[in-house]
């Protein structure tokens, strides 16, 4: 054997990834970012350089390149200039970050005051060769608070030849000192537009043919980060060698191609759920990923309920544009409830999936339950066709149903909506009702009930002074219903509430443990801000026990228990139609919580 043995470590052999040979040199090669290369530009232009920046977005943007590029245009020996040479010795070594004067930091392993009191101390030596010496933190949410505050000083009057540049993409982690410090930018996600233009540009250079939809779906696929979408092209480049199609992309990312999305979406959506079934299987048999088609469908819901909203193809971020019009015709044919249906549906999916090991039952358990989803109709819609539904004022019921039962279906009924609920309008009040008494809400039905006897029997409310003893306690049991803990349940054992002024209510307690509970600063605080919300207006609160309260306060009143208040809930005419038509039966309820507003801006209080 002749010859000496080659050495495998030498620079011929050496490789560099695609996202390092193809890293932005010039800000004119910076994608996505045009807000941060004009403002950059203008600072070196009009000599408003500053001290420190604080560069923030996330992951693949460009936040380092960045760095390196502002470094090269203050330092590069034909500068400062927007167009550094990148020829000279100095914009060689910044741009493979080797330069002695710039100096970038891993504020990961550099996170303690230590190497933060030596970079102090070596800001104060000048820079060797270049105009300034610049430090470039990545990271830097990671530094500790002692850390951050030994920084703090030099951060804000540092030496005239010293600039910092911080990079991070979790800025709601730097304290506001240093944030204060520093001329923040924020680095938007790059269009999936300008990621596939990048990605042909690079693949040209390679003299690699990709098929455009091919760049497409890694563009999509990247969510906005440049490096992710080099990086998969870089598999891509391994896995496909000189051609890349679109199904190389759907083989090595374990996705579905679109055209079974869309077989799958218009299985379920026409109720065929052994379609779908033969969907899934079909796409798992091809070596699809049950967590990756998951996702899938969640982008592709998405997309549907852009365009179910009157959205046009620019905000699609799943579907590509050439399938818009196959995209339309699916949403004219689905509810927007169904929709939203769907989507949640799917989603809980994918989150289940991640921590199961039967994450294709997961998924085919929710094709079924999107297969089997009936139209959304309005409950009040389908009682009043029926003719059968009494006028209701300021009364709002709501029921969670699921597809057309077969067997007699066991249905929750609320007070208040709910976000899984669908809700049931209000019903304007007919001429004959309108002459009436308005009914009195379900809330104060439920929590008022009078044992053994019938709500519609109740004696007239003739009676003022009764009938001040009524609302000032639907009030208090509506301010209880608001906060729903603990100091809830010591204020719901009362005996007697009543109004001794326009903004005074005395509550009478059994015994003085109440009272003592009730007094305590922090439950006084939080019963009279939900007082306040539930009565529109702020009232005084007075805790007394029975034996130094009001002597004429009868017995405690018998709380009911929750049985007995379902019972009292199904005495309800609007509760009583809707089980009848439905087949359905009360097995839960909720109280009202009313939304949250000022008291300061409420009627009747004084500015």
């Amino acid at each position: 054997m002749t010859g000496s043995p080659q050495n495998s470590y030498t620079p011929q052999n050496s490789y560099t990834v695609v996202a390092r040979r193809y890293r932005p040199q010039a800000f004119a090669d910076l994608v996505g970012q045009a807000h941060i290369v004009t403002a950059l530009s203008n600072a070196i232009q009009q000599s408003r350089v500053g001290h420190a920046y604080l560069f923030t977005g996330a992951r693949g943007v460009g936040k380092t390149s960045s760095a390196r590029i502002f470094a090269k245009c203050l330092n590069c020996v034909q500068g400062p200039t927007i167009r550094p040479c990148n020829e000279c010795d100095v914009c060689g070594s910044v741009s493979v970050g080797e330069d002695i004067d710039v100096l970038e930091i891993d504020g990961a392993s550099n996170r303690g005051i230590d190497e933060i009191r030596q970079l102090r101390s070596n800001a104060n030596i000048r820079p060797s060769r270049c105009r300034f010496k610049i430090y470039i933190i990545d990271e830097v949410h990671m530094l500790t608070k002692e850390a951050f505050n030994a920084l703090l000083k030099t951060l804000e009057e540092p030496p005239e030849h010293v600039k910092f540049i911080f990079c991070t993409t979790d800025p709601h982690k730097i304290p506001i000192t240093v944030l204060s410090r520093c001329q923040r930018f924020d680095f938007a996600p790059v269009s999936a537009v300008d990621i596939t233009q990048r990605l042909r540009e690079i693949a040209t250079a390679e003299q690699v043919v990709a098929d455009d939809e091919a760049l497409e779906l890694l563009a999509r696929r990247a969510n906005g980060s440049m490096r992710d979408s080099q990086s998969l092209l870089e598999q891509l480049l391994s896995f496909c060698g000189k051609t890349i199609t679109v199904d190389d992309v759907h083989s090595l990312l374990g996705t579905a191609d679109m055209s079974r999305i869309f077989s799958l979406c218009e299985a379920m959506l026409s109720r065929n759920p052994a379609a779908a079934m033969q969907e899934i299987n079909g796409a798992i048999s091809q070596g699809v990923d049950g967590g990756q088609l998951a996702s899938q469908l969640v982008g592709f819901f998405r997309d549907l309920m852009v365009v179910k909203v009157g959205g046009d193809q620019q905000l699609l971020l799943n579907v590509s544009g050439s399938d818009f019009p196959r995209l339309v015709e699916i949403a004219t044919n689905i509810g927007t409830d169904t929709l939203l249906s769907s989507l949640q549906i799917i989603d809980q999916a994918v989150v289940r999936m991640q921590s199961s090991m039967h994450s294709r039952v997961l998924l085919e358990a929710a094709i079924l339950r999107i297969s089997e989803l009936e139209n959304f109709q309005s409950i009040a819609e389908l009682l009043v066709n029926a003719g059968s539904v009494p006028a209701v004022r300021n009364q709002s019921v709501t029921a969670t149903v699921g597809p057309t039962p077969v067997v007699p279906a066991k249905v929750i009924a609320h007070v208040a909506p709910t976000a899984s609920a669908v809700a049931v309008p209000k019903v304007d009040l007919t001429e004959e009702s309108k002459k009436k008494e308005p009914v009195m809400e379900m809330a104060s039905q439920v929590a008022e009930p009078v044992p053994g006897t019938n709500p519609t029997d109740s004696a007239p409310a003739n009676d003022e002074a009764s009938a001040d003893v009524r609302s000032a306690e639907q009030i208090w049991k509506a301010a209880l219903a608001g906060l729903g803990d603990m100091t809830a349940d010591v204020a719901g054992d009362y005996q007697r509430v009543e109004m001794t002024g326009q903004n005074a209510m005395k509550v009478t307690f059994g015994g003085d443990y109440q009272v003592q509970l009730c007094n305590r600063p922090d439950r006084r605080q939080r019963l009279e801000s939900s007082l306040a919300v539930a009565a529109g207006r702020i009232i005084r609160l007075d805790f007394v026990a029975a034996s130094t309260g009001n002597k004429t306060a009868g017995p405690a009143k018998p709380r009911m228990s929750r049985r007995q208040q379902i019972k009292q809930l199904e005495m309800n005419p609007l509760v009583q139609t809707t089980i009848e038509t439905f087949n359905a039966e009360v097995v839960d309820f909720e109280l009202p919580r009313e939304p949250a507003r000022n008291p300061a801006s409420a009627p009747g209080v004084a500015n």
